[in-house]
């Protein structure tokens, strides 16, 4: 049985339908990640959960007990739901460690114990608790919202962009530490985010949103090899995409005859290939395999963005691969394939 279940919700603001019967189900203890462009309704979402928002129709259930339907709704303070938002919304004039008991009586007489077993919980040091919110590091400031979250003992706790505004290198083990903590406590956790690789490192179950619609939900790696549309895909990294003929497990296209799952279909579609299963080399004339022309190449760091023109032809493709030896404009290069290729029908 699912923990959480969104059953045909809408929310409308005026004209606009931010949210278009949305059925979703998270399992207890995992983490669902929640991407899709700016306006998809990921934070709408999330605000309907929390309870800050009330749907117009459908039901929202926790543990199935019914949160929210078309008349009525559980205040946002009696669901038991954490939230951490993008800038960690601390109390500045608070020390760290009234920010983290912040919701815990005052009278307690375990109050003080509570706030430095959390403290040690987020790996933050005794020494801290008692400085200011403003004399942290952006990665110390979201652990101690995340840790104020969990002083609750919430059944949930929802993310909101928790990581944007941090370093990139400090983003990521941020991260990883949060998912590790909410693993060890076992907490629900919902995660809205703009960034893919975040949403695909984080979650168990990624969703994939788009003007207030569910395009598809299910593991990283089935949504990643395997989306349902060209837009799932393009939200989920970077894809080539070629007009093909497929039939008897192969399809025709621009990069010749390449190999995909399904040996069933036949007719008209749409390739899509990821830059891993990309490789080139330096081609000579009597190559066989497909074959471009290095039209752009920019250095990108770790990798070289390489746009290419198929040869015979004016179809260009671009790809972000690692390259010891990055080719230079004018050279041609053979297109080697890996593996076989999904593709979309037309």
């Amino acid at each position: 049985m699912s923990f959480l279940q969104l059953r045909a919700v809408h929310k409308r603001y005026g004209a606009v339908a931010a949210l278009a019967g949305i059925d979703l189900a998270v399992g207890a203890g995992s983490r669902t990640a929640i991407v899709g462009p700016s306006g998809s309704g990921k934070t709408t979402l999330l605000r309907l959960i929390a309870g800050f928002e009330a749907p117009d129709e459908g039901q929202v259930l926790l543990d199935g007990e019914v949160l929210a339907d078309r008349d009525s709704s559980v205040p946002a303070y009696r669901r038991g739901i954490g939230v951490v938002s993008q800038d960690g919304a601390l109390f500045p004039h608070l020390s760290v460690a009234d920010n983290i008991g912040f919701a815990l009586a005052k009278g307690d007489p375990a109050r003080a114990e509570t706030i430095a077993r959390l403290a040690d919980m987020v790996e933050l040091s005794a020494a801290m608790l008692a400085r200011r919110p403003d004399e942290l590091s952006g990665g110390q400031q979201q652990r101690v919202a995340l840790a104020r979250a969990l002083a609750i003992q919430p059944r949930m706790v929802l993310l909101d962009e928790p990581f944007s505004a941090l370093d990139t290198g400090l983003r990521v083990s941020t991260r990883k530490a949060v998912a590790r903590l909410l693993g060890v406590a076992g907490i629900t956790a919902i995660l809205v985010t703009h960034d893919q690789e975040e949403a695909l490192s984080f979650a168990d179950q990624v969703v994939v949103m788009d003007k207030g619609q569910l395009l598809q939900a299910g593991s990283p790696r089935e949504l990643y090899s395997r989306p349902a549309s060209p837009v799932v895909a393009g939200f989920l990294g970077e894809a080539i995409f070629l007009p093909a003929e497929v039939g008897d497990g192969w399809a025709h296209c621009a990069l010749g005859r390449v190999p995909v799952k399904d040996r069933g279909f036949r007719g008209a579609a749409q390739v899509m290939l990821r830059p891993e299963q990309v490789s080139l080399a330096r081609a000579d004339m009597h190559d066989a395999a497909a074959r471009g022309e290095v039209i752009e190449i920019e250095f990108a760091g770790s990798c070289f963005a390489v746009c290419l023109r198929l040869l015979p032809g004016e179809d260009d493709i671009r790809l972000r691969l690692p390259l010891a030896d990055p080719p230079q404009p004018g050279e041609v290069l053979r297109i080697d394939i890996n593996g076989p290729v999904h593709f979309f029908a037309r």
